[in-house]
């Protein structure tokens, strides 16, 4: 009796520690409910997204609510009820709003989904805060259905679903617009992700849809991991044994590191087969070949160690051993030297620095609440709430991006919607030269001028965008008139404006639709001196003159060429003399520096004689005395 005593007491510790039911801090992730109509109801409401169905994570959806006349609380079949709300015959979608009670949660949305809804409320039966509506716990006997749960769920406080009903029964239109835009923060072009999970094998649902998760999941992640689009971090949830249970046999079989760090028994059988500490040793095995990965830059190969390990080293093969983990280690390339140094001695009485570091990580901080619930899934620091899927997944974290720097696979047909597709999504296009202000983003799409070839446009996006800077021109002519005739060509582009378009010189028109040419000689604003001619020309004119004359433009006059070739002879004469006279000065101050130079070394020689014999003359004998040493 004493021993099922400790075995219970134990059970529920594991449970409070792991569940979160007794101790943390559990943060309830919501999105907003807009409602429409009634006047009365008109505003914005809170709602906590259920963490089952699809939440449309970066998305909307707009819906009529209908509350059923029978079957309220939609723990029955709707087919029984004769009640159906195929979308198909009503204008907006149909949001379902059942009451809480009776049956779980996730049946309420299986039953709504079949009935045709398009989303689930659940009004709360009693007046308190927001909670999230999770799985059926323990081994469900009817869960076949959770997987299939595809259309959002959330709960609404009962003040809310009681005027929401009174408004139905008033007869008035509730139309509510359910919002996931803002469920999850997006500040820059990278996405940090979190998945906390554990690689037990044994646990029912939860861990054969953690295993499909990893699988179908693999290969988004690996692109965006291998590009830098992401950064991913795997986790893995222990729990410690308390101190009166140190030295118990389900303490020993579930713990490492003297009861620091423990799993739960995969069979729940401390007798039978494997135990919680091979699940802690595998965990921490998985956690280092993550560390060792990304430290040589490789942290993707984590998805293809954890999916080959499930495949080759399955518990219920007899597989879930070192020394399997140690074979797929080694086919991916991985060093295992370093992955046993980083996993260290789980027999001794001493902190292990990697579990004690995910056990520091499970506390939440800010917005992100305790990591409670396995499997979780942290999104830029927010718990990602709804269904375990991989294409569900891949939404919520192109939903993490700052709008218009999602990579492709954010942008894949499969799933989003091009809104630039239908009506250019409004925005600003310019049809002839196949230029668009729309881009297409995973939230929906945004209007902004684009860069296009260098050419930067400018504009609101939606009405008009104009090409800006030197190269502005290359662009389409940026819309203005231009025309090519006998090899010449004349725009009304100019790349030294910013804005407009102006006909060139020799035109005239509004520079965009048309330029006609100006008739200089009709309208005599040039060549009008008496012997002049004028011939005018496409965006010019031609002047001549009459007998032999030259024409010089710029002061519109005829001079005599022969006059020119005088005035060229006298200029040439100039010049000769010129360059006489330089010559003449530059022979001056040569003879002249060479007399100087002569004068001055004469002086200096007959100075310096005086006190030196020079080359030539003898030397001047000395008279003083000398004194004997």
């Amino acid at each position: 009796m004493a021993r099922t005593w400790e075995r219970s007491e134990l059970s529920i510790w594991v449970w409070c520690v792991l569940c979160g039911s007794c101790l943390g801090r559990f943060v309830v992730e919501k999105n907003s409910l807009k409602v429409s109509t009634p006047e009365t109801l008109k505003g914005s409401y809170e709602s906590a997204i259920g963490n089952f169905g699809v939440p449309q994570y970066g998305g909307s959806m707009p819906g009529t609510v209908f509350y059923p006349k029978d079957n309220r609380d939609a723990c029955g079949s709707f087919e029984n009820f004769n009640a159906s709300f195929n979308p198909a015959t009503r204008q907006l979608p149909i949001v379902l709003l059942a009451d809480r009670g009776v049956c779980y949660f996730t049946l309420k949305a299986w039953n709504a989904q079949n009935g045709g809804a398009a989303a689930i409320l659940v009004a709360d039966d009693r007046d308190e805060d927001l909670i999230t509506m999770d799985n059926p716990g323990g081994d469900h006997g009817d869960s076949d259905y959770l997987q299939n749960i595809t259309i959002p769920a959330a709960l609404i406080k009962k003040s809310l679903g009681d005027d929401i009903k009174k408004a139905l029964s008033d007869g008035k239109m509730v139309t509510i617009h359910l919002d996931w835009t803002e469920a999850l923060p997006h500040p820059d072009e990278r996405v940090e992700y979190e998945f906390w999970t554990n690689s037990n094998d044994e646990c029912g649902p939860k861990c054969d849809t953690q295993i499909e998760f990893v699988k179908n999941f693999k290969g988004a992640a690996q692109i965006l991991e291998r590009k830098g689009y992401s950064q991913f971090t795997p986790h893995y949830i222990t729990w410690f044994c308390p101190q009166e249970f140190l030295s118990s046999d389900q303490c020993q079989s579930q713990c490492i590191n003297n009861g620091r760090y423990c799993a739960p028994d995969p069979e729940q059988d401390f007798g039978k087969g494997y135990n919680g500490r091979d699940v802690v040793l595998q965990n921490l095995r998985q956690i280092c070949f993550f560390k060792v990965a990304n430290a040589s830059s490789k942290p993707w190969l984590w998805w293809d160690f954890v999916s080959d390990f499930a495949i080759r080293c399955p518990m219920k093969e007899e597989k879930f051993t070192k020394e399997c983990a140690e074979k797929v280690i080694q086919s991916l390339g991985v060093d295992l030297e370093k992955i046993n140094e980083c996993i260290g001695d789980t027999d001794a009485d001493v902190d292990n620095p990697v579990l004690k570091a995910e056990q520091d990580a499970q506390i939440g901080e800010g917005s992100r609440g305790d990591v409670s619930i396995l499997p979780t899934l942290i999104i830029n620091n927010r718990q990602y709430r709804g269904k375990l899927d991989g294409e569900a997944v891949l939404k919520a974290v192109c939903a993490g991006f700052q709008e218009t720097t999602e990579p492709a696979i954010c942008l894949s047909s499969d799933i989003e919607t091009n809104e630039c597709l239908e009506n250019n999504g409004g925005c600003w296009q310019d049809e002839v030269a196949k230029i668009t202000a729309c881009q297409d983003t995973f939230r929906g799409r945004v209007c902004e001028c684009p860069l296009v070839q260098g050419v930067k446009f400018i504009g609101d996006g939606y009405t008009h965008c104009e090409a800006s800077g030197t190269l502005r021109c290359e662009t389409n002519n940026r819309g203005c008139w231009n025309e090519t005739r006998g090899g010449r060509t004349f725009s009304a582009c100019a790349d030294d404006s910013s804005t407009g378009c102006k006909c060139p010189s020799g035109f005239t028109g509004d520079g965009v639709n048309s330029c006609e040419d100006v008739d200089e000689c009709k309208e005599k604003k040039v060549c009008q001196c008496p012997d002049c001619k004028c011939k005018d020309t496409w965006g010019g004119f031609e002047c001549t003159c009459s007998g032999g004359l030259l024409y010089l433009q710029e002061y519109d006059t005829c001079i005599s060429t022969q006059h020119s070739a005088k005035k060229s002879d006298f200029g040439g004469f100039f010049w000769i003399v010129i360059l006489g006279l330089a010559a003449a000065g530059v022979g001056a101050y040569v003879v002249y520096k060479y007399r100087i130079r002569s004068y001055m070394d004469a002086e200096i020689r007959s100075i310096m004689a005086q006190y030196m014999p020079l080359d030539g003359h003898a030397e001047v004998p000395s008279h003083g005395s000398h004194v004997d040493i």
